[in-house]
């Protein structure tokens, strides 16, 4: 089948990846907040309760991401994405119906499940296995997706609930998942090149797939495999200062349409950023390092003086942006660079557990330590924990080589 196309069949791959964080991401997950305020004024409950469900999507994120790498390895990537997308759509259509909060932390734990093969294992996983060449590029427009699907989504998200309602809302993205995305992986998306008699793009006798490496339970025992853990945490915990950019913003007195200009601006960083962050770790993953960490520190620096002018909180936004890129760009080639990709699949799941587990401590985190010292204490932490990022990542590229 792979033959009658005039590309290499692994951008057929990389298209479906990209699908799955624009449309299954995007639609449950980035729109899963305009969700929270129509939901809980129908049940009269607080808001605070109705968003719970996202707690215990990440609670079984973390639990399935302990094993979800071998359980890929057993069923392949097509099977347990394509079913992950069915799950999800499904979800939505009952959610429609659902009137107790019960079942919206059921449907959360359900979502959890789902979102270990269709974000955290998704293109990390699958792109490594396509390609030898362009595998940061093809990386970072699949991780851009989500961020093109949250920004069009939403709005799109806001005006059907206003106009037909939260129940009718969920039963249309239910159906866009079922009748339109699920269909194109199972049709479309493939486990490995030998499914349809190719080698990986790029793959020549001086450029053959890094398919060394240590073995998995090796891998458990080194201490770069939990340098690498603590490397995910404190990435994942300083993108979530991306959260705070509005109400600091809010404390230089800048008004609200100001402060959003800000939160764009980090998030069309972070959008360009995936990309470009993957094409510089395709000619040096040294400098792909070197660059997210560099740009995060000068986008912190830029907004810890953003009371001298909206540029300058605006251009750290965007700066800062590159950092929050690096989560799902640069976290998992730093992986695949220092361990190969003999157990990748396995390792990268459970470092992975360290996003979930960031996740649910870092927002409470960051909130106190606003309060307790202000939000320049928070920029300049976050700055430290970059560049403590950088210094683990350095090493364990060193001690690898």
């Amino acid at each position: 089948m792979a033959k009658k196309f005039p590309f290499h069949y692994g951008y057929v791959v990389a298209a479906c990846c990209t699908l799955v964080t624009m449309f299954n991401i995007g639609l449950v997950l980035s729109c899963a907040g305009i969700f929270f305020v129509p939901i809980s004024a129908e049940l009269g409950e607080p808001v605070s309760k109705v968003a719970l469900m996202l707690s215990f999507n990440l609670i079984f994120s973390s639990i399935m991401l302990s094993f979800s790498g071998k359980v890929l390895e057993i069923f392949g990537a097509r099977r347990m994405m394509t079913l992950s997308s069915i799950v999800m759509g499904v979800c939505l259509l009952a959610m429609s119906k659902f009137d107790a909060l019960w079942q919206f932390y059921a449907a959360g734990a359900v979502f959890g499940v789902t979102f270990t093969f269709l974000m955290y294992l998704s293109f990390p996983t699958i792109i490594p296995r396509w390609f030898n060449k362009k595998v940061g590029l093809m990386m970072g427009i699949a991780a851009a997706g989500s961020s093109i699907g949250g920004a069009l989504f939403n709005p799109i998200c806001g005006w059907l609930i206003n106009a037909y309602g939260w129940r009718t809302t969920y039963v249309i993205f239910g159906l866009i998942i079922l009748l339109v995305i699920s269909p194109v992986l199972g049709i479309f998306l493939r486990n490995k090149p030998a499914d349809v008699g190719l080698k990986p793009y790029g793959e020549s006798p001086a450029r053959k797939l890094n398919s060394a490496g240590p073995e998995y339970r090796a891998v458990l025992k080194m201490p770069m495999f939990y340098g690498l853990f603590a490397f995910a945490f404190l990435m994942s915990a300083t993108a979530s200062v991306f959260h705070f950019i509005p109400k600091y913003a809010a404390t230089l007195n800048f008004t609200l349409e100001q402060a959003s200009l800000a939160a764009s601006a980090a998030m069309v960083g972070s959008t360009i950023g995936k990309v470009g962050l993957g094409m510089i770790n395709d000619a040096s993953i040294k400098l792909g390092l070197a660059t997210m960490i560099g740009l995060g520190i000068a986008g912190l620096g830029l907004m810890f003086f953003g009371s001298s002018g909206l540029t300058m909180l605006i251009a750290g936004g965007f700066l800062f942006g590159w950092a929050y890129a690096g989560v799902f760009v640069q976290t998992p080639l730093l992986v695949r660079a220092v361990f190969g990709s003999r157990s990748y699949s396995q390792v990268y799941s459970n470092i992975s557990i360290a996003f979930t587990v960031s996740a649910a401590i870092a927002i409470g985190a960051w909130g106190f330590l606003a309060e307790a010292g202000g939000y320049a204490l928070v920029l300049a932490t976050g700055i430290i924990l970059l560049a403590i990022c950088g210094a683990i990542g350095f090493t364990a590229l060193k001690k690898s080589l």
